[in-house]
């Protein structure tokens, strides 16, 4: 089966499961950027040299052969806008596709004036894609009801999102297994509005109000970083909160393993977040807010993780100071979210949950998957 994946660009948050295909098809996957990229979002590694990789932006040649597999390849995938001419003509022919991507309405119907999706919407309702073998892989818990509110792939939503790298961890290494204090607490993101930084500050000023002994160390940058500076220095936090700027993505990682809690506090215009999945796969338990889009996936509140309302402090607050007074039990967490990751939301068996939905389509039947990846959404 020839199975071609078209998507902006190859990073190290496609590249894992691209891997994994490859492992799986050799020559009958591939990859087609759609669009020059140089964003590689804290990687070093160079991806551009993958045996499965068709830049199609580089010349007319490698354009043409992507538009040849679009038209001729038994399953294609379709990730973002730069990919809509290769879906459209594939659409004509009316053979077997996924769209992938990630909610639509993330400001409401405001998000129609956007031609990006303007032009999607307009695609499948005037290309008749309804009638078509289409289906949506959702890369956030919210996308199916989007594409519900706008009429679209009713009733053929599966779970998808983005499938980070997991390794297997020697606990003797991760400082998840200590119940002594200082507790070490870590936020990484861009310093931009929606990702609210301030949230982290505030919680870390009323932490120390209450007498905890912590650590909170915040990694990268963005135009929000001088008022978060000010904040850390008017609340007197300048022990407590430490800025560690922009550093590599490995280093990334291996810094969530040393940091007993994660706080991902972005409101509902993070599409999905695979710092989610890498703060799991690292054993870092997750506190994340309820309107990420990877969030309502990836967590049960209690079992693998914690979930607070979005941009509520106060409801930050009260989940990671149950954290806090319950060490043993942000372990258990914190080794459920792991092992989540292990046996479910990893590149392995996402690439093998997607031959299996193709399968089962193919053979006129639902899915046989009943959770993770390519279960009903």
């Amino acid at each position: 089966m020839k199975l071609v994946f078209y998507s902006l660009v190859l990073n190290h948050h496609q590249a894992c499961l691209a891997d994994e295909f490859y492992k799986i098809l050799g020559d009958d996957y591939i990859f087609v950027e759609t669009a020059k990229c140089i964003e590689k979002k804290g990687s070093t590694e160079d991806y551009s040299q993958r045996p499965y990789l068709i830049s199609s932006w580089k010349s007319k040649q490698e354009y043409e052969k992507a538009m040849f597999l679009a038209l001729n390849a038994e399953v294609c995938v379709f990730g973002g806008h730069e990919a809509l001419p290769f879906e459209k003509v594939r659409m004509k022919k009316g053979l077997l596709s996924f769209d992938m991507g990630e909610r639509m309405l993330k400001r409401g119907w405001l998000n129609l004036l956007s031609p990006r999706i303007l032009k999607m919407v307009l695609a499948y309702h005037f290309g008749g894609w309804s009638k078509k073998p289409l289906y949506k892989l959702c890369c956030s818990a919210f996308a199916a009801s989007d594409q519900y509110k706008l009429k679209m792939f009713e009733g053929k939503c599966y779970k998808w999102g983005y499938f980070t790298e997991v390794n297997e961890l020697e606990d003797e290494t991760h400082n998840f297994m200590r119940l002594d204090e200082p507790f070490y607490l870590m936020w990484c993101s861009r310093f931009i509005d929606w990702k609210h930084p301030e949230m982290a500050v505030e919680l870390a000023k009323r932490l120390q109000v209450d007498g905890y002994n912590f650590k909170l160390n915040m990694y990268g940058t963005g135009v929000m970083k001088s008022t978060t500076m000010k904040l850390i220095k008017d609340f007197g936090l300048a022990d407590s909160v430490h800025l560690k700027g922009v550093v590599p993505n490995e280093q990334i990682q291996q810094a969530m393993s040393r940091h007993d809690i994660f706080l991902f506090t972005s409101d509902k215009k993070e599409g999905w977040g695979a710092v989610a999945n890498e703060a799991m796969s690292n054993k870092c338990c997750l506190v994340g807010s309820d309107e990420i889009g990877a969030v309502p996936y990836l967590v049960k509140e209690g079992f693998n993780g914690m979930v607070f309302k979005s941009k509520s402090t106060d409801a930050l607050y009260q989940q990671v100071k149950y954290l806090l007074d319950h060490p043993a039990e942000r372990i258990m967490m914190a080794e459920q979210g792991y092992l989540d990751m292990v046996n479910l939301w990893n590149p392995k068996n996402a690439a093998e949950c997607l031959l299996t939905l193709i399968k089962d389509i193919q053979n006129d039947q639902e899915t046989s998957i009943h959770v993770g990846p390519c279960s009903k959404a």
